[in-house]
């Protein structure tokens, strides 16, 4: 689960983290008041959306301006108007795709006087299993482009969970980001704020770019992505009562209802699968056909006709479904399930596009007899490469 800027800066400022006092706005007419509360004399202006890149984003609709998702202001008054035009309107940036998202909200914080913008995350690192930090001298650009031009200015470690985080981990980062006298020692206590942060509050990433040095020499949080362990959100009603679903996929929203793990891609095929690895596989055999897959969905082992009705709902409320692939190896999943669920889900929502079928495993005799009987217009497959080369031919003419 993300959460978005303001709300990221207030969890740091609770653990002691050094961030700019602001004030979030949701109307129009609150914009001069939140940001007459503020000291100034310099304001910025900041579109809340869950996506990065806001600064060099543009808005779609006229009467935004064109100084992108992050602006500054001199007065309140100027503060207040670029609120204005920003809120309702949508955004788009490299992360939301041409669509962009609509702006909800609006952050109004003090400005800071910047001296150098510095890169630095904490996230899981799936390799090792633990905590990593990444930091980098280059600040305020995109991580990805520094990573594949000057790989040498990134710096990466994991941290031992047997210690934990420890002070020469927080000067390490010190003198990789050429941090000189009390930044150093601000350093190694702020970096001790953020892991501990990170690990009560089961973050899954922790990015700040930029981590600035203002022009006084002081260490300051001035941007703050964060995403939570949604598994371990049950520990943590402060954190979920921060979601907003209005920044969410409304399929993948809808999936989270069912405990479906769905996430939705931009391809032409559905794929209903179960199990991970075998929805990957899916995926990748589709890719190899020649076809991109619509979603990752894994019903999970323990399914039920309503929990399969709601899948196949979901994949065929998604506009660029031009096919859907069934692919199910019953171990604990039994096919008849499945089948059943396909029926039922086909009889109350249409079936306008190919829908190929591949079951094996337990009842597997049953689940095509089902779908057999049902008088569905179905394609049958005997293996997942025979399923694949149906699915994209069927699609794609």
């Amino acid at each position: 689960m993300n959460i978005h800027e303001y709300q990221a800066k207030a969890l740091l400022r609770s653990y002691g983290a050094p961030v700019s006092d602001g004030r979030v706005v949701f109307k129009a007419e609150e914009a001069k008041t939140a940001a007459g509360e503020l000291d100034g004399p310099l304001w910025v202006v900041k579109a809340q959306i869950h996506a990065g890149g806001r600064g060099k984003g543009h808005f779609k609709e006229a009467g935004a301006g064109d100084k992108g998702g992050v602006r500054l202001a001199k007065s309140v008054e100027e503060a207040a108007e670029e609120a204005k035009k920003m809120l309702g309107r949508t955004l788009v940036t490299h992360q939301t795709g041409p669509t962009g998202k609509q702006v909800g909200r609006i952050y109004i914080e003090d400005g800071s006087g910047i001296e150098r913008e510095l890169y630095l995350a904490l996230l899981v690192d799936r390799q090792t299993s633990r905590i990593s930090f990444v930091c980098s001298t280059e600040g305020g650009m995109d991580i990805e482009e520094v990573a594949a031009k000057t790989p040498e200015k990134i710096l990466s470690f994991s941290v031992d969970p047997a210690t934990g985080y420890q002070p020469f981990h927080g000067r390490r980062i010190a003198f990789a980001l050429g941090l000189e006298g009390k930044q150093i020692k601000q350093c190694v206590g702020l970096m001790g704020t953020l892991y501990r942060a990170f690990v009560e509050k089961d973050m899954e990433m922790l990015e700040i770019n930029p981590l600035i040095i203002t022009d006084s020499g002081e260490l300051k949080v001035l941007d703050a992505k964060v995403g939570f362990d949604s598994n371990a959100l049950y520990r943590h009603n402060d954190i979920a009562s921060l979601r907003d679903e209005s920044e969410e996929d409304s399929k993948e929203l809808e999936a989270s209802k069912y405990d479906l793990n769905y996430i939705a891609l931009d391809g032409e095929i559905g794929c209903m699968v179960n199990g991970a690895g075998l929805a990957m596989a899916t995926m990748d055999i589709i890719k190899l056909y020649g076809a991109e897959p619509a979603n990752f969905l894994d019903v999970g082992g323990g399914a039920n006709k309503d929990k399969v009705t709601e899948a196949f709902k979901i994949i065929t409320s998604d506009s660029n479904v031009k096919g859907i692939l069934v692919n199910i190896f019953g171990g604990i999943m039994r096919c008849d399930v499945i089948a059943e669920g396909v029926v039922a889900a086909v009889k109350e929502v249409g079936l306008e596009v190919p829908l190929v079928v591949r079951l094996e495993g337990t009842n597997v005799e049953q689940g095509k007899e089902i779908i057999n009987s049902s008088g569905l217009n179905v394609i049958a497959a005997d293996n997942l490469s025979d399923a694949a080369e149906k699915i994209v031919k069927a699609v794609k003419g």
